[in-house]
């Protein structure tokens, strides 16, 4: 599947494409059992408490 470039003139943080596919990517964890990647930070598995 494409994906869309990176904007060429002055930037807007919601145009850079990781914002657009991190966008989708919560979309779909909203809906699917199947969890897309969006950042490390949020997709890392939950640390055990032992």
């Amino acid at each position: 599947m494409g994906k869309p470039k990176k904007q060429t003139s002055h930037r807007k943080t919601g145009m850079r494409r990781s914002h657009m596919v991190v966008k989708l990517a919560r979309k779909v964890n909203g809906k699917s059992p199947v969890k897309a990647y969006t950042t490390a930070r949020e997709s890392s598995k939950p640390k055990t408490a032992a």
